[in-house]
């Protein structure tokens, strides 16, 4: 019998689609408003002290789950956020970016056949992490436009085989920031039933309209079964760097650390050095993060709706999901890769963000972390999808140069 060439576990799901959006960007030099990064600089404090590190010939492999002056940044960050004291020898790990941070997690506490809980739409990682972890993903619905879950069908989903549930608040795709009551659920279903909440909370700082963001490991009971999980990339607009972190009890600690040794070693031992100083920045650096992006918020989805999305309106992080049946395409590919050849935007399908495709083929997210400049071009672009009589909402066909 002949065997397949690969295994089954990458026969169970496909590249990124996002990062399959950006070269389609690149290849039509369309405005990427797919893929969740800044076109805009970096704090200067932050990079000249990676610089800084880099000249100082901190060159070399750092402890490997993080170089002590960056953990103890990151405790005394926590603590600041959260009210509780963390032993930064004991229960925290640093990582190559939250995505790394992710699949170590799993690794550490999940085992074949158990179950893990992911809310869709998910961040894409989410799904193909468990089913590299040998785990079974479950997935339970956020519901437009407020993207609420139903508590029962959630307490359906937990059983024996349940392990773990994979949170992320504010929520990439949706703008959803998890309440303190909707947490309190969670956290009484993870106690009843002895499971870990693994939180990925790496758009934190970015939330909008008076919501606020609630860290699952400050509700009763959830400290010793809380992982939580952040980095630089977001708050600091330095996504290449690959520089997450992981707070997580001791012996959980432990069990990631080993496999964030095996898996990447360590992350890189400058950037750690800027880490720390970025996570030391004033106070007031987060108050104005959160405000300059909802100023972006609120410049481009007034041009999204003019277009014809209907939009739901996140409350935090840096996306906007849409809806967009009203422009009678077959579904979110055509749509969104004829928004790229034709147009010169770039989007993410819907449909990536879902386990089955079909609950997604009539949206599309945007990213919204870019300078005016770049939003406002896009509001121009976009502006050519117009209303044609009856028939509802056609593209322009012809493309500017």
């Amino acid at each position: 019998m002949r065997k397949s060439p690969v295994s089954q576990k990458a026969g169970q799901f496909t590249e990124s689609v996002i990062r399959e959006m950006t070269r389609l960007a690149l290849q039509f030099d369309a405005l990427n408003l797919a893929q969740g990064f800044p076109d805009f600089p970096a704090p200067v404090e932050v990079k000249e002290a990676a610089v800084s590190a880099i000249r100082a010939d901190i060159n070399q492999y750092a402890i490997t789950w993080g170089a002590r002056e960056f953990r103890c940044a990151i405790a005394n960050r926590f603590q600041k956020d959260t009210g509780l004291e963390i032993d930064p020898e004991r229960e925290i790990t640093v990582t190559c970016g939250a995505t790394e941070a992710m699949i170590s997690s799993l690794l550490a506490v999940a085992d074949p056949g158990e179950e893990v809980i992911v809310f869709e739409p998910f961040y894409e990682n989410y799904g193909p992490d468990a089913i590299i972890c040998g785990a079974t993903p479950r997935f339970i619905t956020l519901h437009p436009p407020d993207w609420r879950f139903d508590p029962a069908q959630l307490a359906a989903a937990f059983n024996p085989r349940t392990r773990a549930i994979i949170l992320n608040t504010p929520n990439n795709p949706t703008g959803k920031v998890f309440t303190r009551e909707e947490l309190g659920v969670i956290a009484g279903l993870c106690q009843q039933w002895n499971v870990y909440a693994i939180t990925d909370e790496i758009y934190q700082y970015m939330t909008f309209d008076g919501f606020r963001h609630v860290s699952m490991v400050t509700l009763p009971g959830m400290r010793e079964r809380t992982i939580t999980i952040n980095g630089l990339s977001k708050t600091f607009s330095v996504t290449g760097w690959r520089v997450g972190t992981i707070v997580a009890p001791p012996e959980v600690s432990n069990a990631i650390r080993k496999m964030h040794d095996f898996l990447t070693v360590g992350a890189p031992a400058p950037l750690q050095e800027a880490g720390a100083v970025a996570l030391q920045l004033p106070d007031e650096y987060y108050v104005r993060l959160a405000r300059d992006y909802q100023r972006r918020r609120d410049r481009f989805l007034p041009g999204l709706e003019a277009a014809g999305f209907h939009c739901f309106k996140p409350r935090g992080a840096y996306y906007i999901m849409t809806d967009i049946s009203g422009f009678g395409f077959a579904d979110d590919v055509s749509f969104v890769r004829h928004l790229i050849e034709k147009v010169g935007v770039a989007a993410v399908p819907g449909s990536s963000f879902y386990s089955d495709p079909a609950r997604g083929n009539q949206q599309v997210r945007f990213c919204f972390s870019k300078k005016d400049e770049t939003l406002d071009e896009a509001t121009r672009r976009l502006g050519r999808l117009h209303v044609s009589g009856e028939s509802g909402f056609h593209l322009g066909i012809q493309r500017e140069e």
